[in-house]
């Protein structure tokens, strides 16, 4: 492959736009860059839960999911480009069965939180659905292909049993929301 980028800086965006994939000139705050800068943002948030080192087979999931990221930011950037084959949710929706299976059923809301890995978690889950509404909030006024809606929301989902399976095999157990409450774990301490 040869090299994508010659120059780091081009000075383009000095005065408030940016270029879309296409070589449409939209400004820095257009919805458009918002839904593809929050999906970056989440991609860089899954590298940060890898960063604390889960699991390898947490790692190899989160790397794939990474990959997907980057072409569904490529399906924001290029608009009316499709790159995120509609399979990749299917595959969502089995390893969230498959962690799913491994875990206690939940009883009551758990507080984010437990091992760095599966706090991390967390947090790239609530990065996730923020881009989730941000690419919704452009297809109210462009055309947004379905795939990345759904994948968005599958990955949410996703991140939320990682971040639980994530605790689990760390030991670190869960926080469980009591109204009024200092909480109580499931197999973790207070």
């Amino acid at each position: 492959m040869g090299h994508r980028l010659s120059r780091i800086y081009t000075r383009t965006g000095d005065q408030g736009g940016s270029d879309l994939g296409d070589g449409t000139r939209v400004t820095k705050d257009h919805p458009r860059l918002q839904a593809y800068g929050e999906v970056d943002e989440l991609n860089s948030q899954i590298g940060l839960v890898n960063a604390h080192a889960p699991p390898e087979a947490f790692q190899k999931l989160l790397v794939r999911v990474q990959h997907d990221l980057f072409d569904l930011g490529a399906e924001l950037v290029v608009p009316g480009y499709e790159a995120l084959p509609a399979d990749r949710i299917a595959a969502l929706e089995e390893r969230i069965d498959e962690l799913n299976r491994e875990l206690g059923p939940l009883q009551e809301f758990i507080l984010p939180g437990g091992s760095l890995a599966g706090a991390q978690a967390h947090i790239a889950r609530t990065v996730c659905r923020r881009a989730e509404r941000a690419v919704y909030a452009l297809g109210r006024d462009e055309e947004v292909s379905l795939p990345p809606l759904t994948y968005l929301n599958r990955l949410s989902d996703l991140l939320f049993v990682v971040a639980r399976a994530i605790n689990q095999h760390s030991g670190s157990g869960e926080v469980l929301w009591q109204r009024g409450s200092t909480g109580k774990t499931n197999g973790g301490s207070t």
